[in-house]
């Protein structure tokens, strides 16, 4: 099996799994309790939040833990919306994350939010000069992806955040995507907030942090103990803290060799598609991209039906975000880039890891020939 869906989920370091299992067996303590096994959790616990602070270059005291890049959107952008004393606006793309799409509904439908969805380019790129048209003197926040989790289109987000800052806007980003491929530096980044999740990086699933600027005001999703000083009630997860901070710690450490290897992986594999296949059309930024994210169309065929013919043989890769996997509506990212609808639910995307190795993308481009032929010739 070639694995090339790393957008939705990436295997468990080998040293993420070695840091967190003493926090699984001997050093099980509640980090809030106040003995030797309580304390001993509490350290690692506080150590974690230093490695993960080290790597966003902010104070431990601003990263806040959570379930996962879910809840790090859902933290900040409600959090920040409901805290914030002036108005009643927001900013962001109709190309978000579920998760921050659906925080804006909420906000809307039931705060009485007013929302400006920013136009992007065909590309998927977001304009500057849009984000301070759409400013309001009560705009609450603005809220735009660091990368897309689809396409794979980066953002020019210091220029993005610049503008917010300007007109005293806090910015927040999911960087969820970007993590291990971009530099995560919040204060070169301009943002007030942003979001990570560590099973996109080598970490387990259900653990992720979220970057929360200094005294920025935030109104908690969870009430009950006052962990994480007060933004995030519940016993912390020690073990997945310290997991993720071990996976972060070494993405960012590799992520300069890493991106240039991957990057150049990804450009071979996109040739190969684009010669080799009729008719394929690569989606997002033709360059401006995540290392290790190639997606495309491929007009006349079915996208679930290139998949299963790819799984046949060997491949496995997605049709787009995993948390829409299974709805028969064309992707919301592709339609918002102009692709038709036809067009946009015959999308597949590949997504590398850097551990991809050449002979990998060359079987998987034959594999991805192969499969489209096979899917038009039986009309699917």
């Amino acid at each position: 099996m070639i694995y090339l869906d790393n957008a939705a989920t990436t295997p468990v370091r080998p040293e993420a799994l070695e840091a967190m299992w003493p926090h699984l067996t001997g050093s099980f303590g509640n980090p809030s309790s106040h003995h030797e096994v309580g304390e001993a959790a509490a350290t690692a616990l506080a150590e974690a939040r230093r490695s993960v602070a080290g790597v966003l270059g902010c104070r431990a005291g601003d990263v806040v833990f959570t379930a996962g890049g879910t809840e790090a959107a859902n933290l900040a952008v409600k959090g920040i919306a409901l805290g914030a004393a002036r108005g009643r606006h927001l900013v962001t793309t109709p190309i978000e994350h579920e998760a921050v799409l659906q925080s804006v509904d909420y906000l809307r439908r039931l705060h009485g939010f007013d929302v400006t969805f920013l136009p992007t380019d065909a590309t998927g790129s977001v304009d500057p000069d849009e984000v301070r048209r759409a400013l309001r003197p009560d705009t609450t926040l603005v809220s735009i992806h660091y990368a897309n989790n689809e396409v794979g289109t980066v953002q020019p987000l210091a220029e993005l955040a610049a503008v917010a800052r300007s007109a005293g806007v806090p910015f927040h980003t999911d960087a969820v995507q970007a993590a291990g491929w971009l530099p995560l530096n919040v204060g070169e980044l301009g943002v007030d907030a942003l979001g990570i999740s560590g099973h996109k990086v080598g970490a387990p699933k259900g653990i992720g942090a979220v970057y929360l600027r200094g005294r920025l005001p935030i109104e908690p999703l969870l009430h009950g103990g006052g962990q994480e000083r007060g933004k995030r009630s519940g016993t912390e997860n020690v073990a997945g803290a310290v997991a993720l901070a071990t996976a972060i710690r070494l993405a960012d450490r590799e992520r300069v060799e890493a991106a240039g290897r991957t990057a150049a992986l990804r450009d071979e594999f996109i040739a190969a598609v684009l010669d080799g296949v009729p008719g394929a059309t690569l989606t997002g930024h033709p360059s401006n991209r995540l290392p290790g994210t190639a997606s495309f169309v491929f007009p006349g065929t079915s996208g679930e039906a290139v998949l299963l013919e790819l799984e046949r043989r060997g491949i496995v890769c997605s049709s787009g975000s995993a948390c829409a996997a299974g709805s028969d509506e064309p992707s919301p990212v592709l339609t918002a880039l102009g692709v038709p609808a036809e067009i946009a639910q015959t999308a597949v995307r590949f997504t590398l890891a850097a551990t991809t190795t050449a002979a990998e993308i060359t079987e998987a481009a034959a594999s991805v020939r192969h499969a489209v032929g096979a899917v038009v010739r039986l009309g699917a």
